[in-house]
């Protein structure tokens, strides 16, 4: 037994025990052994995502992240292949790579000159004649991931045996490709991005995307600040056909504007929003009506939000993407999309839309991260006051392809996600 399963097991107890049905311990929100844990034994062994393929178009494109505390670099090498390797010189452990993204022929690393190629094989390196029968370059790569991709999204692992990538989303693939139709026939890319960091657990910004519970009531000064239209097609706290789904494998997602889950599917009753005439306007001259009126609809993106556990959501027009940099810090950065070929026009309105609510200065991150940031705060009260996940648990049910369905203010969502945290963390 290592040394911090052995203090999570003496301090906390076993994940049995610190999860249950309805509530959750504090202290997977304060506990630092539990926190090293969960990096060896979620980041470290499942599929993480890493990049969408459009940040990584041509060969030699490259963008750099993070896995847990671990850098790699997402590159498209010449032959066309994606590869995810540890930023990490074989020799000294220099990172090879501080560019966030770009595009390159290979990586050298700045403090000994050794030289890697996109494939992460090992070149060159200075000076050779010290290494004569001492040293094989093949033997020394940079550190390779496994890499798979689904409908675009792309996943590394650094455990090589682990279970195929589209097995491991199971059901959350379906809802995937329903989210890729917000391209309106073009394919979606990145239009960029920002990134902040809050004072607490990764555990509480991953509760938030399925959780329509906090929405009108966290998000009221951005409700106040959209056009009536905006605002009624959010107002699902009372909608039927507002669910909740949790998929299996931590995966669950939230429906909010029913009428938009699969955008192909229009019969033409719904009014196109005033707000967007401009739009709708300027592509009539060029398209058309069954295509503006298609690009139009998805504005606003898909009418979901859909949580791949552990780290990314897609969260109706963005995808936002967290990193635990300790047991209270953690990074977030939200994702812009557009239409990859789209009209630019309709690209712009996105960001807008998207510069509102999740932007540096918009409504919606600020609202969010002052509510994770008192959650962290109140962990600390004590254990006597679990952490609750029991809202619609008494309407939940079992679907025919075995999803648990509630609605969209409940926390199926949440009991999804800690249920892969305890299977999971009892490995």
């Amino acid at each position: 037994m290592s040394a911090p399963e052995h203090r999570l097991i003496a301090k906390t107890g076993s994940p049995e025990q610190l999860v249950q049905s309805d509530r959750v311990d504090v202290s997977l929100y304060h506990d630092p052994a539990l926190f090293e844990a969960e990096l060896e034994k979620i980041f470290y062994r499942t599929w993480v995502w890493v990049a969408h393929v459009s940040e990584v178009r041509n060969p030699g494109d490259f963008k750099t992240t993070m896995i847990g505390r671990r850098p790699v670099i997402v590159v498209r090498d010449k032959k066309g292949a994606i590869n995810v390797l540890e930023n990490r010189c074989r020799h000294r452990g220099a990172t090879v790579c501080e560019k966030h993204k770009g595009n390159a022929t290979g990586f050298t690393c700045p403090y000994h000159s050794w030289s890697y190629g996109l494939d992460g094989k090992l070149r060159a390196l200075p000076y050779p004649d010290g290494y004569e029968d001492i040293l094989d370059k093949a033997e020394l790569p940079l550190t390779s991931l496994r890499v798979e991709s689904y409908a675009g999204m792309i996943f590394a692992s650094y455990d090589a045996d682990i279970e195929p990538l589209e097995d491991f989303l199971g059901g959350a693939k379906h809802w995937m490709d329903l989210f890729m139709k917000q391209g309106a026939g073009f394919p979606i890319k990145v239009q960029g991005e920002h990134k902040f960091t809050f004072r607490g657990n990764w555990k509480i910004q991953l509760e938030n995307t399925t959780d329509g519970y906090h929405f009108p009531i966290v998000h009221k000064s951005w409700m106040s600040s959209v056009d009536d239209e905006t605002s009624e097609m959010l107002s699902f706290m009372t909608d039927p056909q507002a669910v909740t789904h949790a998929l299996g494998n931590g995966h669950s997602v939230m429906v909010m504007v029913p009428e938009h889950v699969d955008l192909d599917h229009d019969d033409g009753t719904e009014q196109l929003q005033e707000r967007f005439a401009h739009v709708t306007e300027e592509l009539s001259r060029t398209m058309e009506p069954a295509q503006v009126r298609r690009i139009v609809r998805s504005l606003h993106g898909a009418g979901f939000n859909l949580n791949l556990f552990p780290n990314v959501a897609m969260s109706m027009s963005f995808f936002r993407v967290l990193r635990p940099v300790s047991v209270t810090e953690t990074e977030i950065r939200h994702v812009a999309l557009g239409m990859d070929g789209g009209p630019e026009i309709a690209n712009r309105e996105r960001l807008r839309i998207h510069e509102h609510f999740q932007g540096p200065f918009g409504f919606g991150s600020p609202d969010d991260a002052e509510a994770w940031d008192r959650v962290q705060r109140g962990s600390y009260a004590g254990p006597e006051a679990p952490i609750l996940v029991n809202r619609g648990l008494n309407r939940e049910v079992l679907a025919e392809n075995g999803d648990k369905v509630s609605h969209a203010t409940d926390e199926g969502g949440m009991r999804e996600a800690y249920q892969m945290w305890k299977r999971m963390m009892s490995q």
